[in-house]
């Protein structure tokens, strides 16, 4: 599967207030100013729209819709982005102070890059936030970085690259499964779970592989070579082999706006930490790829970052 993600370094040309967590903020503009960039018929619905299958904006918003006759199986295909905002606490931004965030893109929108580049460029213009003064945030990109590696930048506005993605793949495992591991798995943004058709406040072992399995077989068969060759059922039966070991989880409860439904949602998720002890060494393919890609609901909004480490 394509993937890339490519980090903006943005400045702020007005002061800024933005909310704890900053995802849905930058989400929510980012729609509405790449449909002003690439939207042809503008007054036209995404569902009924003829040009929905070719259209940038309804393959990366309204996704059912632009692949509803390519057979797909998946009646919810996955969105091909993930916003990373910054992590940062901070609410309050002053003038000329730096705002950073990235864009994980799967699949072929790999290829349509300088019409993000373009979107978030007049998203700066738009402005984020709450109004200060009478007008949101506004906001300056001055490069776009992959690896480090400068590929884009305002002085010029070139894009210095043939390609910015990886093929991120779902490796075998390094690691006998017959190992006893410890492993520590950090939430890093609000993780939001279903199962059995209630949002889950814990995290146990085969909740974890469950989601996981669901989004790399989602993601693999939308934007890869299709739904990877896995003993699903034997997965989550040997999760009965790890433990929970120590867990430092909580509820974190937070409000976003909702431009399409125009009124205020209250969101949550699961943050912290928890310790898992067992044979994981089977799982650590699918810890590494949704490391990359996020896991859970609302992953565009940058929800479900994780990171795991193995203590020794």
């Amino acid at each position: 599967m394509r993937f890339g993600k490519y980090d903006f370094v943005c400045r702020f040309e007005s002061e800024a207030r933005l909310p704890v967590f900053k995802g849905s903020t930058l989400r929510g503009v980012f729609g509405r100013a790449l449909k002003k960039v690439v939207c042809a018929l503008r007054r036209q619905q995404c569902n009924t729209c003829l040009l929905k299958e070719k259209c940038l904006y309804s393959l990366t918003f309204e996704t059912p819709y632009a692949l509803q006759s390519q057979g797909m199986r998946l009646s919810a295909p996955p969105r091909p982005f993930v916003i990373e905002p910054p992590l940062t606490c901070e609410t309050y931004f002053p003038a000329q102070s730096q705002f950073n965030f990235s864009l994980l893109l799967m699949g072929d929108v790999n290829n349509h890059l300088p019409y993000f580049i373009y979107a978030f460029e007049q998203m700066g213009k738009i402005g984020i936030g709450k109004k200060e003064n009478g007008r949101r945030g506004r906001f300056v990109l001055e490069k776009v970085k992959v690896n480090d590696a400068v590929v884009y930048s305002d002085t010029d506005k070139k894009l210095r690259m043939s390609s910015g993605y990886e093929r991120l793949e779902l490796k075998k495992p390094e690691i006998s499964v017959d190992s006893r591991l410890r492993l520590v798995l950090t939430l890093e943004t609000p993780l939001r779970l279903k199962f059995k058709n209630g949002l889950q406040a814990d995290l146990p072992f085969h909740v974890l592989v469950r989601a996981m399995l669901r989004r790399v077989s989602s993601l693999m068969e939308t934007y890869g070579p299709g739904e990877p060759d896995l003993d699903y059922r034997g997965l989550v039966k040997k999760t009965e082999q790890v433990k929970t070991a120590v867990s430092n989880l909580s509820w974190y409860d937070w409000k976003r706006y909702s431009f399409r439904q125009d009124k205020k949602m209250l969101m949550g998720g699961m943050v912290g930490s928890i310790t898992y002890e067992g044979k994981i060494g089977e799982y650590l393919p699918l810890l590494d790829f949704c490391e990359k890609v996020h896991l859970g609901k609302q992953t565009t909004f940058g929800l479900g970052k994780i990171k795991a480490e193995l203590l020794s």
